[in-house]
Parts: C-alpha cells; sequence; structure tokens
C-alpha cells in the first residue's frame, strides 16, 4: 500500500494549519503531515487517517511553536 499521503487532503490539511501557525514554514508544516501520514501507513482500518494525521500534526505544531515563542 502507497505511504504517500493523498495530495488533495494532505493540500487541505496543510492549508488549514498555515492558517492556524502562521510562524511554520508552509515546508515545515507539509513535511510534518507527510511524516504523520507515513506513521500511519501500515494501519488496517484507513477511515480515520485524515483524522488522526490532522490531530497529530496540530499537536506537534502546537508544541514547536512554543518552543519557538521568546521568553518573556
Amino acid at each position: 500500500m502507497s505511504s504517500s499521503p493523498p495530495d488533495a487532503a494532505a493540500g487541505k490539511l496543510v492549508d488549514r494549519l498555515a492558517i492556524r501557525f502562521p510562524r511554520a514554514t508552509r515546508e515545515h508544516i507539509a513535511t510534518t503531515v507527510a511524516e504523520e501520514y507515513e506513521s500511519l501507513s501500515d494501519s488496517r482500518i484507513r477511515t480515520y487517517i485524515p483524522n488522526l494525521v490532522e490531530r497529530a500534526a496540530r499537536s506537534r505544531l502546537q508544541h514547536e511553536v512554543v518552543r519557538l515563542l521568546p521568553a518573556d
């Protein structure tokens, strides 16, 4: 089975995450999404993969953006 994400779904997800995380580069967001799809590529039940990828990518980006913020 292919490990690459469905292009249209991944593109829309990158668009949504780019709006939510303007401090992250689009390239970084796309890489994060691709890595999350890859981590689930061997899953037997594929129905929820887009939801799981979005949740995992959003969580990763939240943690990364918090580290990038300057300390007060």
